[in-house]
């Protein structure tokens, strides 16, 4: 049976003058472990011997809190058979490493555990310990390791490990076959040989609890049963006094430190008068069977008062020599924060420890265990996100209930009883496991017919599930699972529970799943996500709806980063299953994303980001009534612009970049026509400057011309090359010379000069911003929405009556900020403001005085020098003819 191996440290790379390589050698509260030299290189090898050569089941490291190495790898050095067994004659095969923690979330005070389990053997044990953590407290670089405990079995000879013969007969005890067809675990390890029962307890204390768990083995062989059970009661409460007084020790050793003589006294006074006190009320001797009766016989101990008291040398066998220990500052005999690799199955019996000191020869028949082929030399490393931890009260049973938990738990007592409801609240990790698979049983077993009392059952079943969801230990956290998936599938239905009770069921236990789903361990997210969405697909718990409506709940800002981020997967995820279905609603789940977006960590941000652009590319326009205003200033946000531009690419719209790009495009060519036409402009100022030649003979200037009188609008030319014939005497006009629209008069305005007027001047007309066509400002709105090339993206507004883009088109029509269009009225799309009927209105408002302010032209056509007459518009044009010809200049 594996047991704890004998060693001694022969060789290290270096080491600190203080922390020695051997403080390894032996394990106590005041071990202060070895540390390399300060700013030392790295890797660094450390090389033990064991005492024989040995078949190693199992190594632990008990690292620094912070003088941590990011990994150690593990050599098992052996020797060829006829080699002097020396240092340099070993082979060395690699069997892995193990990765440390940077301890950065407990803040650098607990020390990791690692445990390992091998396959290996060998003399030799070698340790390549890689570089630091680099953490504040790590001044120098170094690396420390506390303690290394190796388990295994020793080999008779250094040649061969197939026969078992071979096994040392000391050891051969060990693997009673008695022992081993009474437990049926040949490799089964002992709590009491695991580096943390020697690192906490007193080591006065191990060895009495290691004598009583060898007298309890053999008491359960000869079938003394009331004796083997006062001696389980007396090992845990011995466990207790142990760990008490390692830490007193620890204490005596830091006033030793600080020389404060007196408190060292009064400490070692205290420990002594305890230690006597707990040996007389467990009637030690009569335990040990030292007075060589089997009857229960009464120590007469006198009370304790003398200053130095005697320790009962006589009842205990000398302890081993070791080196006196050295104190540590670091306290450790009650740090609980250790994370150990291996994980005890529940069902593990308990099997007896190897003997102190029974070197006795058995030759009792070998069994089929023994004569299988051992493996050869391989490493199996178990991880160490969150494993078992080794369990300190292995066999006691539950204890009592403290006054607070019988309150607490009382419903559950009613219904299951206390002493399962005991085993639930025990400090045991198997009984609370034990307690949740009984529960499991007793329900499935339950009878259909008492609604009422089904109900009782579920509620009070429930009540241990949550605590079952957040215990620490995995084996526990599956039971509870593995029950509230029973509760939710089967015991609903099969008592025709109603949905109040499946919704009260989800309610209460939804949130510890949700704070289970953000731990730290991988596998404990992993799972927590897993049945959460199993549970949102289950019959009764999917039409009920509860499920969804707890997950889209918004959490608090101040939620952390990992419980956030879990939330925000899980909605996804349901999302993505079911879509908006199952009590799923774009206002629920958009309020989620929109709480979310706030949160102050990144990879929370990123899930929301992902999801609403996944809602957003299958509904559409409907996200974005959640969000802010699509605008320069939101867009001044690195997330509103990302989720916006990927919007637009999702509704086929430019980037702004493209938009800019066409931008500077449009205006450069606008430029260049804008100087073409600037250029012909010139060449007919200079062709009108030209003035008419003058007869020298009569010395008279030619005539001027006549400026019409104004016509009225029924006037009706009767062709169009004369006018009247009291006009055209004195007149060099004509029809062609005035502009229909703003009726000005001009001799330039021939047909290209009333092209570049239309084009330029004109305060009647103005160029589409889409199409670039001259229209009528008046009938702008009916150009854009239905000859326009850009029809397609605009839309009227039922309020204004204007044509709005349709990107800005909700906005527009929710603010309702436009001026109503009223009947009997002309309404600008230039000032969107109401005028007069009529075209006298329009002309009135595009070219007066105090007309409209958003009409550039209209200040031009004011500020015109005179060279130009204005006349009424010839009805006989109408909106015809020229105006025709306008809109389909480009």
């Amino acid at each position: 049976m594996p047991h704890k191996l004998h060693f001694k440290v022969i060789h290290a790379s270096g080491q600190d003058d203080v922390y020695r390589a051997s403080e390894l050698n032996h394990h106590s509260p005041l071990t202060k472990g070895w540390q390399s030299a300060r700013f030392c290189l790295y890797p660094q090898d450390m090389v033990i011997q064991l005492e024989t050569r040995s078949r190693l089941r199992k190594i632990q490291i008990l690292s620094h809190q912070y003088l941590i190495p990011t990994k150690i790898e593990f050599f098992v050095g052996d020797v060829p058979d006829g080699t002097l067994l020396t240092l340099d004659s070993a082979r060395y095969a690699r069997l892995g490493y193990v990765s440390l923690s940077d301890n950065e979330k407990t803040g650098y005070k607990a020390r990791e555990l690692k445990s390992v389990h091998v396959d290996a053997v060998g003399h030799f044990l070698k340790l390549n310990i890689h570089k630091n953590h680099v953490n504040k407290h790590n001044l120098y670089n170094q690396v420390g390791i506390i303690a290394i405990n190796v388990i295994g079995d020793e080999l008779r000879r250094p040649y061969d490990i197939t026969d078992p013969d071979l096994l040392l007969e000391d050891n051969r005890v060990d693997r009673d076959p008695a022992l081993e067809g009474l437990f049926n675990k040949p490799d089964y390890i002992s709590p009491l040989d695991d580096l943390a029962f020697d690192m906490y307890q007193d080591p006065e204390i191990a060895q009495i609890i290691r004598r009583l768990e060898r007298k309890k083995q053999e008491a359960v062989l000869q079938e003394r049963y009331d004796y083997a059970k006062r001696l389980k009661q007396a090992i845990a409460e011995l466990q207790k006094v142990g760990e008490k007084l390692g830490k007193m020790e620890v204490e005596k050793r830091q006033a030793v430190e600080n020389e404060d003589y007196d408190k060292a006294r009064v400490k070692k006074l205290q420990m002594d008068e305890y230690r006597l006190q707990i040996y007389k009320d467990l009637n030690l001797n009569d335990l040990l069977e030292l007075t060589g009766s089997r009857h229960p016989q009464y120590i007469d101990l006198e009370p304790i008062r003398q200053p130095t008291p005697p320790r009962l040398e006589e009842l205990l066998p000398p302890p081993p020599p070791r080196t006196p220990p050295r104190y540590d500052e670091w306290p450790i005999a009650h740090n609980k924060a250790v994370v150990d690799a291996l994980e005890l199955p529940a069902e593990t019996p308990v099997a007896s420890p190897r003997p102190l000191d029974n070197k006795s020869k058995n030759n009792s028949p070998r069994t089929p265990h023994e004569n299988k082929r051992l493996p050869g030399p391989k490493l199996k490393i178990v991880s160490v996100e969150e494993e078992l931890p080794p369990d300190p009260d292995f066999n006691q049973e539950a204890e009592p209930m403290s006054e607070v938990d019988l309150r607490e738990a009382s419903t559950a007592i009613d219904i299951f009883g206390l002493s399962l409801v005991s085993k639930a609240y025990s400090k045991t990790w198997s009984y609370r496991e034990d307690a949740l698979t009984a529960v499991h049983h007793q329900m499935q077993q339950m009878q259909t017919g008492n609604k009422e009392e089904a109900k009782s059952m579920m509620r009070a079943a429930i009540f241990l599930v949550k605590r079952g969801i957040d215990d620490k230990v995995y084996a526990v956290f599956k039971a509870a699972l593995n029950l509230l998936r029973m509760l939710l599938t089967e015991f609903i239905s099969k008592h025709k529970l109603g949905k109040a009770d499946v919704s009260n069921a989800v309610e209460r236990s939804v949130p510890n799943l949700f704070h289970k789903a953000g731990d730290t361990a991988v596998r404990n997210r992993d799972d927590a996500k897993s049945f959460i969405m199993d549970m949102a697909s289950f019959p009764e718990v999917k039409t009920t709806q509860t499920l969804a409506h707890e997950c889209v709940k918004p959490f608090k800002l101040t939620l952390g980063p990992r419980h956030a981020q879990s939330r925000c997967e899980l909605v996804e995820s349901l999302y993505q299953k079911f879509g908006l279905k199952n009590g799923l609603t774009m206002d629920n789940v958009m309020k989620f994303n929109v709480e979310g977006l706030n949160h102050n960590a990144g990879e929370v941000r990123e899930v929301i980001e992902r999801l609403i652009k996944l809602m957003y590319k299958n509904h559409g326009q409907p996200v974005k009534d959640y969000l802010p205003a699509d605008d320069d200033k939101t867009r001044k946000n690195t997330l509103w612009r990302q989720l916006f531009e990927y919007f637009d690419q999702v509704d086929g719209k430019p980037s702004r970049q493209d938009i800019k790009k066409q931008k500077t495009e449009e205006e450069q060519k606008k430029q260049a026509e804008i100087d073409a036409l600037q250029k012909q402009l010139q060449q007919l100022r200079e062709m009108n400057s030209v003035k008419p030649p003058v007869d020298a003979s009569k010395k008279e200037p030619a005539k001027k011309a006549v400026v019409p009188k104004k016509k009225t609008e029924s006037s009706k030319p009767k062709s169009k090359a004369k006018t009247s014939k009291d006009d055209d005497d004195a007149s060099m006009f004509t029809v062609d010379n005035i502009c229909i629209f703003c009726g000005e008069r001009n001799e330039s305005f021939t047909e290209e000069g009333l092209d570049i007027h239309y084009w330029k001047n004109c305060p009647m007309l103005k160029r589409c911003t889409n199409c670039k066509q001259v229209v009528e400002i008046a009938t702008y709105t009916d150009h854009v929405l239905s000859e326009c090339d850009a029809k397609s993206n605009f839309s009227k507004c039922p309020r204004c009556s204007e044509a709005i883009t349709k990107s800005e088109y909700d906005q527009h029509v929710a603010e309702k900020s436009c001026t109503p269009s009223k009947s009997g009225t002309n309404h600008c799309p230039l000032c969107h403001e109401n005028i007069s009927a009529g075209e006298d209105g329009w002309k009135d408002h595009l070219m007066g005085r105090t007309g409209c302010k958003q009409n550039p032209r209209r200040l031009l056509a004011l500020n015109k020098p005179p060279g130009g007459a204005t006349v009424s518009k010839p009805a006989a044009r109408g909106r015809g003819g020229k105006a025709g010809a306008v809109r389909g200049r480009k």
